[in-house]
């Protein structure tokens, strides 16, 4: 059972062909299908409860040539019951409601999220070739670890490009993938448009986002802290051996931070603080007293409206017994 498993798993990972064959392709990728795959494998998790959900879209964008770019994306379906059959009424339905709005896309390609490529890829690959000669394929692989290069403009995602090819192995031809290098591109309005997504959408203002950035710089100060004093522990524990050159660094680390503790700086802090409660406390007295005055003076208003409306009621009377004849007071007692 050993030997089958390790057989089919190389049977699996031979469906992209090694690293020394090269793609020729030219493939630019745009923030926003990055966004997308990502919202869409978010949301499949929230709703199926799954940590690998199945997660099929279609890739729009143009193409010149060798030169291919990744533009947008939508969701795609599948037939109901059948996991392995693409719903291709909606994909035409969808394509061609995109192409409506944006003319110069085409379909180029689908995109899934896998570890690697498999020989079921393969079977939905072949149902995309009726819509592109040649479709793309972008995988999403979250459990990627990323290197650390400074390079940031393709490859330290954790996304992969695959081209279809035909490889031919003992006289016998079958489909395969090969890594086609990618590089983000983007424009000036997709810039504006991921800055404001970072910020957290119009919902949110300069002050939130400020604070949101303080916090998460906080947070990772806090982390690495704890991992410093960890590693002090199991040094005094003796679980782990001396680093003499760290703990020079620490100690140099830590006489580098100014005093904390003296006096004069709990004197300092301690008036920041109380001008901050201060100022905090005032800002609520004064909202308390524009809503007291906002209930007074509709109080004032309404009594006012009342004694106005008696006064015109008694006025009416008066002039009502003024116009009576001298005969009429005996029929009105």
């Amino acid at each position: 059972l050993s030997i089958m498993t390790s057989q089919m798993d190389t049977d699996e990972q031979s469906i992209v062909l090694p690293s020394s064959t090269t793609s020729g392709l030219s493939l630019s990728l745009h923030p926003l299908p990055i966004l997308n795959i990502s919202e869409h494998l978010t949301r499949l998790k929230l709703q199926t409860r799954s940590n690998s959900p199945f997660v099929l879209g279609a890739l729009l964008g143009t193409q010149n040539g060798r030169e291919v770019e990744i533009v947008n994306t939508f969701e795609l379906a599948i037939e109901e019951g059948r996991d392995h059959l693409v719903d291709h009424d909606f994909l035409v339905s969808r394509r061609d409601q995109y192409k409506q709005v944006f003319p110069s896309l085409e379909f180029i390609g689908w995109y899934t999220v896998a570890p690697v490529p498999t020989s079921r890829h393969i079977a939905l690959h072949e149902q995309f070739t009726g819509y592109c000669s040649t479709p793309l394929l972008l995988v999403l692989q979250p459990s990627t670890i990323t290197s650390s290069s400074s390079d940031i403009t393709g490859q330290t995602l954790p996304f992969k490009a695959y081209e279809p090819t035909i490889e031919i192995r003992d006289k016998k031809t079958r489909s395969v993938f090969i890594e086609a290098p990618y590089k983000v591109e983007t424009g000036e309005a997709e810039r504006i448009a991921v800055d404001w997504t970072a910020k957290g959408g119009g919902g949110s203002t300069s002050l939130e986002s400020h604070l949101q950035s303080q916090r998460a710089a906080v947070k990772m100060l806090h982390e690495r802290i704890l991992v410093l004093v960890q590693y002090v522990t199991n040094v005094i524990a003796g679980q782990i051996p001396t680093d003499h050159t760290t703990l020079r660094s620490l100690s140099a680390l830590i006489a580098s931070l100014p005093a904390s503790e003296n006096k004069g700086f709990r004197d300092e802090f301690n008036t920041e603080y109380e001008d901050v409660q201060l100022t905090a406390f005032l800002s609520s007295l004064t909202k308390s007293t524009n809503i007291l005055n906002d209930l007074v003076d509709k109080h004032l208003v309404l009594i006012g409206g009342s004694r106005d409306d008696r006064t015109l009621t008694v006025r009416r009377r008066g002039m009502g017994r003024q116009g009576m004849m001298p005969g009429d007071w005996a029929m009105h007692p």
